[in-house]
């Protein structure tokens, strides 16, 4: 075979080869099938034709018969050709990545054509990053992709796939661990130079592409006609071969994992426990960390940097990754990058556009953050956020400072004070109040959710691929009927929501009313905010698609960079993080964010960073860990003693005016 040793191996890696080899002519005999019957009708009317010439087939029947199955051949004949272009011009999906040039990581290429040559397959075209914890193989022979593609290096084959690896396994992991990883996704390259593998692969992905050649925007009511039947029969064709394509792929894989068993198997056992503990770390500083910042502007530019900071606490933490952040001794993974600030940087805001839909370029109103900033920029400045907006929605209700005897005999003070909102959430409204800030609160929260539906289709300028392109982007009546009943279909459905969820409520006798309804009025206030946030997105996507085809014209102009943010598909999709949080959730965090403002400004307490919970409380050089419990004992339960004991054994004043952005 390949040279490996071990018969187990090598008969594995047969089997694994002759399976994707089998299940890829299964693929290509549904293309022939299609085909034939294309070209059916045609060979029917040659043989009446032949038959007429011969004097076998005479007769006005005959003729008749001829000119129907001519026409028919020529109209299948010509669907057929409008298919077969379509699936061929069709681009095809591609994850949007970070390339690099072999300028930009000259050690890097070296080891995966290093392991190329022990596994006796050819090296990948290029090498791209993602902001994920996987790696694969990504065929981008597309003239489309080519086009958008930072060159590798010199002598690799246009036909090889790009080797895509997850930028936090560079980081966190060391050289042999990265290469014992790879080693699996290397060794996919042998069967994807296979004529016929790579033939089925690019049928199946000219199939996908032409699903989702319908919902591209711009085209006139005659061409999506044509486009949905050619859309149609391309999802019939992919239905009929979808199961041989998981096949095939499944013996690629199965024949790749064979053949990497000959290089580091027993360093690739100890890296896949990295892997899992990679991902959990990840996905614990994407969430917690950088969602935060993401939401108040700012992105922060070492991710990558800070995952390593992250798993070394996890691995503190939790006694099973005891051991692992001993590893840190050995030479990382991204050393084998020339400048691994600046793919780090490039990385970092390509997770920000995927997981938040931000901008693709920093701006005023999107600038980068170091770590040792995050505290002050974004923990002191999310926490003073929070507070004036607790306290706009106070001023917004019209309530006075009700309850002025409230704590300790003490009245409440003018301005934003924690005073103030410890009373009014530890102080049942009176009936009149209670109706009319309900019923302006009900208000404000179903034109919100209107304008941010209505404003939905603008913010979705970022598809997951062209397959989930809407016909809402196209500027017609009836696109604009689409979105008008978008829009009121979102607001039906929220406010049934709200019904059921004021029956439970009611059912299960909601213990502090005041609470609920200030809930109502900041998830209102906060949906208005998002929205606008959308419009401003969706404003600076058409700039940067200006920029980009302007940048497209002066591709061949100057010298190409080391680090090119790419992506092939068109714009980049949206993966949210969190679902939407309820109003309980949102008021305990104001609330949070207002005993933090008054801690820091009364107290000695500074805002800090966990790097697996995020923003976090210091007092005394200790993390607040028992605040949370006394927050939602007012907001649920509307009974301030806990935190109000609190309070006065950290020392905090909340009868003092605290300072607000």
């Amino acid at each position: 075979m390949y040279g490996v040793s071990g018969t187990g191996s090598v008969v594995g890696e047969e089997w694994g080869a002759r399976a994707a080899r089998s299940r890829a002519l299964a693929v290509l005999r549904v293309r022939g099938r299609a085909l034939g019957l294309a070209v059916l009708p045609a060979a029917v009317a040659v043989v009446l034709y032949a038959g007429g010439v011969t004097d076998h087939f005479t007769g006005s029947g005959w003729d008749a018969a001829r000119w129907v199955v001519t026409v028919l051949a020529v109209l299948v004949l010509l669907a057929a050709t409008a298919v077969a272009l379509v699936v061929a011009r069709a681009r095809p999906a591609a994850t949007p990545t970070v390339e690099l040039a072999e300028t930009a990581a000259p050690d890097l290429y070296r080891l995966v054509r290093d392991l190329a040559d022990r596994l006796d397959v050819p090296a990948p075209a290029a090498i791209a990053l993602t902001p994920d914890c996987d790696s694969w193989l990504e065929d981008r022979t597309h003239r489309a992709h080519r086009a958008l593609r930072t060159p590798g290096g010199e002598g690799e084959g246009e036909g090889a796939p790009v080797l895509v690896i997850g930028s936090p396994f560079l980081w966190w992991m060391r050289v042999g661990e990265l290469r014992a990883v790879l080693a699996p996704v290397v060794a996919g390259t042998g069967p994807a130079a296979h004529p016929d593998i790579a033939a089925a692969r690019r049928f199946v992905r000219g199939l996908d592409a032409a699903v989702a050649v319908p919902g591209t925007p711009g085209l006139d009511p005659v061409r999506r006609l044509g486009a949905h039947g050619v859309g149609q029969v391309a999802r019939l064709l992919l239905r009929a071969c979808r199961g041989h394509a998981a096949e095939m792929e499944r013996g690629v894989a199965a024949a790749g994992s064979e053949r990497a068993q000959a290089v580091d198997y027993g360093v690739r056992i100890v890296a896949q426990e990295q892997v899992g503990l990679a991902y959990a770390g990840w996905d614990r500083l994407l969430t917690r960390v950088a969602l935060p910042a993401w939401r108040m502007g700012r992105w922060p530019a070492k991710l990558d940097a800070g995952v390593v900071s992250a798993l070394t606490e996890l691995s503190r933490r939790d006694r099973l990754a005891d051991g692992f952040s001993s590893r840190l001794g050995e030479r990382p993974a991204c050393d084998l990058l020339e400048e691994p600030g600046a793919v780090d940087e490039a990385t970092s805001l390509l997770a920000a556009r995927l997981f938040h839909g931000g901008p693709a370029e920093p701006g005023p109103d999107w600038s980068p953050v170091e770590w040792s900033q995050y505290p002050e920029e974004v923990v002191d400045r999310k926490w003073r956020t929070d507070a004036a907006r607790l306290h706009q929605v106070l001023d917004g209700l019209g309530l006075a400072e009700a309850g002025a005897g409230v704590g300790g005999g003490e009245g409440v003070a003018d301005g934003p004070t924690l005073t103030r909102v410890i009373a009014h959430l530890s102080t049942e409204p009176t009936k009149p109040v209670d109706v009319e800030v309900g019923t302006e609160a009900e208000a404000d929260a179903d034109a919100a959710v209107l304008e941010a539906a209505q404003a939905a289709p603008q913010e979705r300028a970022f598809p997951v691929d062209e397959a989930q392109i809407t016909d809402a982007t196209d500027a017609t009546t009836a696109d604009a009927d689409l979105d008008t009943t978008t829009a009121t279909d979102a607001a039906l459905a929220l406010d049934l929501d709200l019904d059921l969820d004021i029956d439970v409520e009611d059912d299960e006798e909601t213990a502090n009313p005041a609470a609920e309804v200030l809930a109502g009025a900041l998830s209102a206030l906060l949906a208005r905010e998002e929205a606008a946030r959308e419009a401003r997105v969706a404003a600076g996507v058409l700039t940067a698609e200006a920029a980009r085809s302007a940048e497209k014209d002066d591709r061949h102009s100057g010298s190409t960079p080391p680090v090119v943010v790419s992506g092939p598909d068109g714009p980049l999709p949206l993966f949210p993080l969190q679902p939407p949080r309820s109003g309980r959730d949102l008021l305990a965090d104001h609330v949070t964010a207002m005993v933090c403002c008054a801690a820091v400004d009364t107290a000695e307490a500074i805002p800090g960073l966990d790097w697996l919970d995020g923003p976090a409380l210091l007092v005394g050089g200790e993390r607040a860990m028992d605040l949370g419990p006394r927050v939602l004992a007012l907001v649920e339960d509307g009974d301030p003693e806990p935190l109000r004991v609190w309070l006065a054994r950290t020392g905090v004043r909340p009868e003092k005016p605290v300072r607000l952005v």
